[in-house]
């Protein structure tokens, strides 16, 4: 009796369980599979996509490339030093993939010569006859206060970070919109969505390209045209090292949070599946840039308080 009684406790116990539980979990996991099906099926379309990438000359770009190049897409690799760019290519064409792959194309580009980047959108149209995806990853960071940092280095982060990316951006729509097809991809930033201490410029400029993107992705929805935002955390390039002071010499250092950061590779793959997914705006990073954007907004004061003692430290990382 006394085990009979036990095993009724036990499947009673199952039973409310199941009945608390499941009506949770059962639509939890339809749309887990649901999402997992259209990421698969959007990667699957990848194959044989014209992508233009800017800054591809290493870091993120030269990752980026490397993913879309193996998913068999037609990569544009777009940057300024154009020796970086055949070697990236030169890596790509040694890569063994498992699909039928595009050989890549080289697009000499500086996103600061503004009269310019029509022509080179129109030299990669008369090659592909498309762009189907635009990558603007290309940019430049700076340390320095706010106070004593030039406005002449202010001016070029926007010019490179902002006005450079909506340049490229406009100069790719008109095609897109001919063809009811295509996405614009940003990398943003973290700081895009709340900014810390001696990043006042390269702040800015990722603020406006959030605002930016909100915008235009309203605007072109009717076109089938879409928009990404991406927002990682720290990621391990050379981005500290080829960042500007408030001088506009290099800094030429590199940062300890920047070499603790994600891997460039594993940030891409994110990147990718993020495309998959169809994702709107999204924050690759951990928990601490998570919970600040989330104090920011629901405790300011408490968020400034941190700030200004981070301030306090003098310190540019």
């Amino acid at each position: 009796m006394k085990n009979l009684a036990e095993r009724s406790a036990g499947s009673l116990y199952w039973w409310l369980l199941a009945t608390l539980f499941l009506p949770i979990a059962i639509p939890g996991l339809v749309l887990k599979l649901l999402t997992m099906m259209k990421e698969q099926r959007n990667a699957r379309h990848l194959n044989g996509k014209v992508v233009l990438i800017t800054g591809a000359s290493s870091g993120l770009g030269e990752a980026l490339a490397h993913s879309f190049f193996l998913a068999g897409c037609k990569v544009v690799l777009a940057a300024r030093r154009k020796d970086e760019l055949e070697r990236v290519r030169k890596d790509l064409l040694e890569l063994h993939a498992t699909v039928p792959t595009h050989p890549p194309i080289i697009l000499p580009l500086d996103l600061s010569d503004l009269n310019s980047i029509g022509g080179k959108v129109q030299s990669v149209l008369e090659i592909h006859g498309a762009i189907d995806i635009l990558v603007n990853n290309g940019g430049i960071s700076v340390r320095g206060d706010a106070l004593s940092t030039a406005i002449d280095v202010d001016i070029r982060i926007m010019l490179v970070n902002y006005f450079g990316s909506v340049a490229l951006t406009k100069a790719c729509l008109p095609s897109m919109m001919a063809r009811k097809e295509g996405r614009i991809v940003s990398i943003s930033s973290v700081q895009g969505k709340f900014a810390i201490p001696h990043r006042s410029a390269y702040s800015a400029s990722k603020h406006a390209m959030q605002a930016f993107c909100d915008s235009l992705r309203a605007e072109v929805a009717k076109d089938n045209i879409k928009v990404t935002l991406i927002s990682p955390g720290y990621i391990n390039t050379a981005l500290s090292l080829n960042a500007l002071t408030g001088t506009g010499a290099s800094y030429g250092k590199m940062d300890a949070a920047t070499a603790g950061g994600a891997s460039p590779q594993d940030t891409a793959s994110s990147i990718l599946k993020a495309i998959a997914r169809d994702e709107k705006d999204i924050m690759l990073a951990p928990i601490a840039p998570r919970a600040a954007y989330w104090l920011r907004h629901l405790m300011p004061s408490v968020y400034f308080w941190i700030m200004k003692k981070r301030a306090e430290k003098l310190n540019f990382t």
